[in-house]
C-alpha cells in the first residue's frame, strides 16, 4: 500500500471530519447551557416555591426547595394587610401606555429613518445610538426637574411621559423595517398611495415580530421600574406594584415576619411579565432572530 492511498484513508476516516467533531462537542455545550439555564433560573424556583410554602418550610434548616404543604396562606395574608389590586391596576394602566406609545412613536420614527430620504437622517440616527449609551439612572434628575417645571410631579403622565418613546426602540424599529424590500414600497407610491397608508397598511403588518419584541421589553421594562415611580410619586394612589411592595416591606408594622408574604408578592409582579412573554414568545424568538438583517 503507497503512503498515497494511507493519508487517503486517514483524512476519510468519519471521526476526523468537521461535522463529526461539532457532533462531539454538542452535547458539552447542551450540559453547559442547561448548567447556565439552571443557575440563572434558581433564584426564580425558589420565590416561586417560596410563595407557597408553609412558616415552618420557610424557616427550615436546611433549606427547603419544594413545600411539604401547598397552601396559599401567603396570599391570603398579603392581600389583608396591603390593598394589591388599585396597586395593581395602576402598574397595568402605566404598563400598557407606555408600551403602546413605543411601539406607535418608535414605529413612525424607525419607518422614518429606514425608508425614507431627508436632510439630517443620519445625524438623527446618530443621536439615536448616542442616546443608547447613556446610563438610564443618570437621566433621573433632568427628568425629575422637568416634570418639576411641567407640574407632572405626582401624576400618571410623569409616569409615561418620559418613557413614552425609547432609543432602543427606535433602533430595533429601524434595524428591522431595513429588510423590507424598497421595490414593494416604491410599488406602492407609483399605484397612488399616501406614505401614512404605506405605513400603517403595508409595512406595519410586516413588521409584527419586531412589535412583539419591543412590546416584551417595554412591558417588562415598565412593569419592573422601580426608581422613578418612587421619586415621581408621593400619593400612595399613585403607587406601581412594586413601589407598594418595596414600601410594605420596609414598614415594621406590616412587614414582621412577612417572608412570605414577600415572596408571594414578587410572584405576583412576575406573573404578567410571564403571561405575555408566553403570549408572545413565537414572534419574540423571530423579530431577535431577524432584526436588522437586510
Amino acid at each position: 500500500m503507497s503512503a498515497k492511498s494511507v493519508v487517503v484513508e486517514k483524512s476519510a476516516d468519519p471521526k476526523e471530519t468537521p461535522r463529526a467533531r461539532r457532533g462531539m462537542k454538542r452535547p458539552l455545550v447542551h450540559v453547559l447551557l442547561s448548567a447556565g439555564l439552571l443557575i440563572m433560573s434558581a433564584p426564580f424556583l425558589w420565590m416561586a416555591l417560596s410563595a407557597f410554602k408553609t412558616a415552618g418550610d420557610l424557616t427550615a434548616s436546611p433549606p427547603v426547595w419544594i413545600p411539604s404543604e401547598w397552601t396559599l396562606d401567603s396570599f391570603h395574608r398579603l392581600l389583608d394587610k396591603l390593598d394589591l389590586p388599585p396597586y395593581f391596576m395602576n402598574s397595568v394602566l402605566v404598563a400598557v401606555l407606555v408600551t403602546v406609545a413605543n411601539l406607535v412613536f418608535c414605529s413612525m420614527l424607525g419607518y422614518a429613518l429606514a425608508k425614507l430620504n431627508f436632510v439630517g437622517r443620519n445625524k438623527i440616527f446618530g443621536l439615536v445610538l448616542g442616546a443608547l449609551m447613556v446610563p438610564g439612572n443618570l437621566m433621573l434628575l433632568p427628568l425629575f426637574v422637568l416634570m418639576s417645571k411641567l407640574q407632572l410631579i405626582d401624576s400618571y403622565a410623569a409616569l409615561v411621559l418620559p418613557f413614552a418613546a425609547g432609543a432602543f426602540g427606535v433602533f430595533l424599529m429601524r434595524q428591522f423595517m431595513q429588510s423590507i424590500p424598497d421595490e414593494l414600497l416604491e410599488a406602492a407610491r407609483m399605484d397612488g398611495a399616501s406614505e401614512w397608508y404605506i405605513f400603517w397598511r403595508i409595512v406595519m403588518p410586516l413588521v409584527k415580530p419586531a412589535l412583539a419584541t419591543l412590546s416584551i421589553f417595554t412591558f417588562l421594562g415598565s412593569w419592573n421600574n422601580f426608581v422613578w415611580p418612587l421619586i415621581a410619586t408621593n400619593d400612595p394612589d399613585k403607587y406601581t406594584l412594586p413601589v407598594a411592595l418595596a414600601t410594605f416591606a420596609t414598614d415594621p408594622n406590616k412587614s414582621s415576619g412577612s417572608n412570605g408574604m414577600l415572596m408571594a408578592g414578587a410572584f405576583l409582579i412576575v406573573l404578567p411579565v410571564l403571561i405575555v412573554f408566553a403570549v408572545l414568545q413565537r414572534y419574540f424568538t423571530q423579530g431577535i432572530a431577524t432584526a436588522g438583517m437586510k
